[in-house]
């Protein structure tokens, strides 16, 4: 079987490749390789999958279907790996290989063409914000924490990127100003240390069978539970512009978002500005010029 990777990944990574990687060049190869490795019957490529990996369904030797995901070095699939592996199935899907293979996973099999996503916005939310929760738990070990960044290298890495954007776009410096500000009051004093997943949204919640509801794709980090919800404020932002009452909802949500989890209302206003301010300039930064209006629309609102 050809295993071409969709264009959307080809666009995603393509915006984020740097200067000589090959590895899409090298992944219809790789996948082969970890196919056969495995011994696994292949079903179809994932489409339109996903913006950072290659995901393959797949029928392990004894007939139990799963899926095998391929990533580049620069998505921290170890990172990945680790997390799943310290959840344990636990909110998350299940890791069904422990052992460490570069940049291969093989996981457990949900329904990949039905996300919370689906369910209507008030609905989707709840059980989004459950599914999260759940994967709130105290970090692994020291030694084995050292896998993961924390929310200050993060953002200290995207808070210089958001300098030298907003040298180059100036209309979006005032917000960016008031990003940077944001952070470093944040990082003065966070309230707790938790494993999080990252990069969570609706779309990264999957219908499962031993579980409802189960997270997936994550990009963990270490730190507060604040910086993790942040990226749920904005879901659906192309609905929140689009309505007339985008700025009064978009509070609400961050009412009621902190409320139900626990966090501190501002503290999660505070993140939510940071991280759609960076995804707007990063937007800017490689010409997609709809999605950073968006964006920067939308965090003008907090």
């Amino acid at each position: 079987m050809a295993f071409e990777p969709p264009q959307r990944l080809v666009r995603a990574l393509g915006e984020t490749a740097p200067e000589g990687d090959d590895w899409l060049e090298k992944l219809p190869e790789a996948a082969r390789q970890a196919v056969a490795a495995r011994e696994l019957t292949v079903e179809r490529v994932q489409m339109p999958g996903g913006r950072g990996s290659l995901v393959v369904l797949v029928r392990r030797p004894d007939g139990t279907p799963a899926v095998l995901k391929l990533a580049p070095p620069r998505a921290r699939p170890e990172s990945e790996r680790a997390a799943l592996a310290h959840w344990d199935g636990r909110g998350a899907v299940q890791l069904l290989e422990p052992f460490a293979a570069e940049g291969v996973l093989l996981l457990e099999r949900l329904h990949p063409d039905v996300s919370v996503r689906s369910l209507p916005e008030a609905k989707a939310l709840l059980e989004a914000a459950g599914t999260l929760r759940r994967l709130w738990v105290e970090p692994p070990e020291a030694d084995a924490a050292r896998v993961f960044e924390t929310v200050s290298e993060r953002t200290g890495r995207q808070a210089a990127a958001m300098r030298a954007s907003a040298l180059a776009e100036p209309e979006a410096a005032p917000l960016v100003d008031r990003a940077l500000a944001a952070r470093e009051e944040l990082l003065a004093a966070p309230p707790e240390h938790r494993l999080l997943h990252g990069t969570f949204r609706q779309s990264k919640v999957l219908a499962g069978e031993r579980s409802p509801w189960l997270a997936v794709g994550p990009d963990p980090v270490l730190g507060e539970c604040a910086f993790d919800l942040a990226r749920l404020v904005r879901d659906r932002v192309e609905d929140l512009i689009a309505s007339p009452s985008g700025a009064a909802t978009t509070r609400r949500r961050v009412k009621r978002l902190a409320e139900s989890l626990d966090v501190d209302q501002e503290r999660l206003r505070g993140w939510t500005l940071f991280r759609a301010v960076e995804s707007g300039v990063r937007a800017l930064r490689v010409g997609r010029a709809r999605d950073a209006e968006l964006l920067l629309e939308f965090a003008g609102w907090l």
